[in-house]
C-alpha cells in the first residue's frame, strides 16, 4: 500500500500502543540546550533515573548566550548558571556537549544539519517549538516541553497521537527578489496561524524541489507558525549532496548504502493526504508582516488591512494589532520607519543568507538611524563566513558581526529592543515583547529585506533597493 513520508517514518519507530490509545514512539535523535534542558535532567535524578541512551543526545547552548562578551563566568548569573548546569548535565550522563569555543556550538537547528546528525527517516525530538527545521531532510521532527525531555531522556520515547498530512505543493518558478522566507510567509498568511493543528505539512511542488537545503529548512523553520506540529520535504538528491562528507555521516561505500535507505522513506508517487494545497509561485511577493503573528502578513506592494471591513473576532484582531503596532490602516506597509535590523536565527542565520545579503550590500551604508546587528547561527556559520570575509561586507556597511547564538529572535540575552522600538528582523516569530520589550514592536522579512530596511531606515522593497528584477 503507497505511503507518504510521514507514515512510512512513523511506522519504523513506532513502538507500540499504550492503553491511554497514543502511541510510544521511539525518537532517534534527541537535542537539547540551555533552557529546557536543565529542569529535566533535575526531575531525572528526583526519579533516580539515568539517560538511557546518551549518545542519542547532543547538547549546545544558544538561547541565553551573549553574541558580544561570550567569556566566563557570563555577566548574567542565571544565563551562567543554566550553561554551567547543562555542563555538569551532559559530562555526568555521558553526553556529547557543543560548549562554546568548541567549534560546534551554535544554534541547535543550525547545528544538527551541519555537522550531519540530523538524517534522512529520523525522529528528532528538541526542546524547542522550532525542532520542524530538521524535517527539511526528511524527518519527523518534533518540539517538545520540559516533561517530554525527560521523558525522552529517560526512555528515549514520546507518547502521542499520529497526524493527519497535509500537502502544500507551490508550483511554478518564483520571481526574482523572492526568497525561501517570503515563501512560508505567504503559506502561513494563506492557511492561517491554525490552518496545520493536528497536521503534518509536506511541502512539495517544483519550488520546492528547486531549494537549496538552506532554503528547504527556512520553510521548515516556520511550520510550527502555521500551526503545524510538524513539517517535511522528501529526501532527494540535493538532499544527499548536502550530507555528503559531513562530519556525522558515514562515508565511502557506508554513505551509498545510506542513500538507498534515505531514498527509500520519501512519499510514493500514488500517496494518499488528508489534504493538499496548491500555491502558485507567482502569488508570491516579497512579503512582511504588519501585526503580532507570522499570520498577519502582505507583500509589499499592499496596504495595511481595515479591520472595519471585516466582521466578529478577526476585526478585534486587527485592530488590536495595528494598536500595538501604531500603524494605520489602509497605508502602504512600505516605508513604515525601522530602528533595529536584525539578521540570523534558526530561520536565516545560515551562511546562504548572510553570502546572499553580503552580494547586496557590498558599497552600501546602513543609516544613520538604525542599529543593525548580523548574528552567524554557529561558530561553523561564522568561520565560514570570515573565511569569505563576509563579516567585513556587513561591518563596512554599519552592522555588527556579533559571536553565534539565538540573539534578537526571543531576546532571552543581553540583545533587546528598547521601548518601542521597530525591528526589521530575519527570525520566525513577531509575538508581542518577543523581542524582550514590552512594547518593542517586530517586523518579520527575509535577510534581503531586512538589508534594504537597515539601509532605508524604513521597510523597504528589496527589488527596488537593490536592483533585483522586475517588481
Amino acid at each position: 500500500m503507497a505511503k507518504n513520508l510521514y507514515q512510512k517514518v512513523w511506522n519504523d519507530h513506532v513502538v507500540r500502543q499504550l492503553d491511554s490509545g497514543q502511541y510510544q514512539l521511539f525518537i532517534a535523535l534527541h537535542l537539547i540546550h540551555e533552557v529546557t534542558s536543565p529542569q529535566a535532567f533535575g526531575m531525572l535524578n528526583d526519579k533516580g533515573l539515568s539517560v538511557a541512551y546518551p549518545h542519542r543526545t547532543f547538547a549546545t547552548v544558544d538561547h541565553i548566550i551573549p553574541t558580544d562578551d561570550q567569556s566566563r563566568p557570563l555577566a548574567d548569573d542565571m544565563a551562567e548558571r543554566m550553561i554551567q548546569v547543562l555542563a555538569d548535565a551532559t559530562e555526568q550522563n555521558n553526553i556529547e556537549f557543543f560548549a562554546p569555543e568548541s567549534g560546534s556550538q551554535g544554534i541547535v537547528h543550525v547545528v544538527g544539519p551541519e555537522l550531519g546528525l540530523t538524517q534522512p527517516g529520523m525522529t528528532i525530538c528538541c526542546g524547542d517549538s522550532h525542532t520542524s527545521t530538521h524535517g527539511a531532510f526528511g524527518c519527523i521532527s518534533l518540539g517538545i516541553g520540559t516533561s517530554q525531555v525527560r521523558d525522552v531522556l529517560a526512555s528515549q520515547t514520546i507518547a502521542m497521537d499520529p497526524l493527519k498530512v497535509r500537502r502544500i505543493r507551490i508550483e511554478g518558478e518564483l520571481s526574482s527578489g523572492v526568497s525561501a522566507k517570503d515563501v512560508i510567509l505567504h503559506i502561513i498568511h494563506t492557511l492561517g496561524v491554525n490552518g496545520g493543528v493536528g497536521f503534518a505539512y509536506e511541502y512539495a511542488g517544483s519550488v520546492i524541489e528547486n531549494m537549496t537545503m538552506e532554503e528547504r529548512m527556512t520553510v521548515c523553520n516556520m511550520s510550527i507558525e502555521g500551526g503545524a506540529r510538524c513539517g517535511y520535504i522528501n529526501p532527494d538528491e540535493t538532499t544527499f549532496e548536502y550530507l555528503k562528507g559531513r562530519e556525522r555521516v558515514p562515508q565511502g561505500d557506508a554513505f551509498e548504502n545510506e542513500v538507498m535507505k534515505w531514498r527509500s522513506f520519501a512519499s510514493d508517487a500514488d500517496a494518499q493526504y488528508d489534504d493538499e494545497v496548491i500555491i502558485d509561485a507567482k502569488e508570491i511577493k516579497p512579503t512582511v508582516t504588519w501585526g503580532v503573528t507570522p499570520a498577519q502578513a502582505i507583500s509589499i506592494g499592499e496596504v495595511i488591512p481595515d479591520p472595519d471591513l471585516v466582521e466578529g473576532l478577526e476585526r478585534n484582531l486587527i485592530s488590536d494589532a495595528l494598536d500595538y503596532m501604531k500603524l494605520e490602516p489602509n497605508q502602504p506597509i512600505k516605508g513604515t520607519k525601522v530602528d533595529v535590523a536584525f539578521l540570523g536565527s534558526c530561520t536565516n542565520g545560515r551562511l546562504s543568507d548572510f553570502e546572499q545579503v553580503a552580494a547586496v550590500l557590498k558599497g552600501r551604508k546602513v543609516t544613520s538611524s538604525v542599529r543593525a546587528i548580523a548574528v552567524p547561527g554557529s561558530e561553523k556559520v561564522d568561520k565560514a563566513a570570515r573565511e569569505k570575509n563576509l563579516h567585513l561586507v556587513f561591518e563596512d556597511a554599519g552592522f555588527e558581526w556579533r559571536k553565534p547564538g539565538c540573539s534578537m529572535c526571543l531576546a532571552m540575552n543581553p540583545d533587546k529592543l528598547i521601548g518601542d522600538e521597530t525591528c526589521a528582523s530575519s527570525s520566525n516569530r513577531n509575538f508581542i515583547g518577543r523581542q524582550g520589550s514590552p512594547t518593542g514592536r517586530t517586523i518579520l522579512m527575509s535577510p534581503l529585506m531586512v538589508a534594504a530596511a537597515a539601509i532605508e531606515g524604513k521597510v523597504a522593497d528589496a527589488r527596488e533597493v537593490f536592483g533585483l528584477g522586475e517588481l
